[in-house]
């Protein structure tokens, strides 16, 4: 995590007009939570045409919904913390729906970059890790029993859409 428990608290608080605008919309902070999500972690090599790259890409592994992440090499021990937690939601895709749902994601990246570029695209996914889990803040707003969340992504550093929020708050009332 890039983001630590105080600098949640003053993003979710946040200042300004922005700020004084969701407050009387959604209600006060009422408190922050740390969660983490499962992801899983594949080894890509995509071939297009007669060019080979290979990147290391997480995929979230409740729904498979959230952006991909992206790493240049296979992250070291040295930037993993073990976290032992129960705010964090289950994995919930089967292999073959998150290989399916990887191979989707990676295409409209490619296809979005070049639609003329493509030549015989093929991916090959190796599964390294199912058992990555990425840092979110989640921070509680409302009155009386109303509640609303907005969610931080405390490796990307920045709030996160409909999805996430979505998807935590599935998992919340779940629970």
């Amino acid at each position: 995590s890039k983001v630590t428990r105080a600098d949640a608290m003053e993003r979710f608080a946040g200042g300004g007009i922005a700020g004084l605008l969701r407050r009387m919309r959604a209600g006060p902070l009422r408190s922050v939570a740390d969660v983490y999500v499962p992801y899983r972690l594949y080894r890509v090599e995509v071939r297009n045409g007669k060019r080979s790259q290979t990147s290391w890409f997480a995929l979230e592994a409740v729904r498979g919904l959230l952006d991909l992440y992206q790493f240049d090499r296979l992250p070291d021990a040295a930037e993993l913390v073990a976290v032992e937690t129960r705010n964090r939601p289950d994995p919930a895709l089967d292999d073959a729906a998150a290989l399916q749902l990887l191979q989707d994601k990676l295409r409209r990246i490619i296809f979005q970059l070049g639609f003329y570029r493509v030549r015989n695209l093929e991916f090959r996914a190796t599964l390294v890790s199912s058992d990555l889990h990425i840092p979110y803040w989640v921070g509680f707003y409302g009155r009386g029993q109303a509640a609303r969340l907005r969610v931080l992504d405390a490796v990307r550093q920045q709030f996160e859409g409909g999805k996430a929020r979505a998807l935590l708050e599935n998992w919340l009332v779940g629970s």
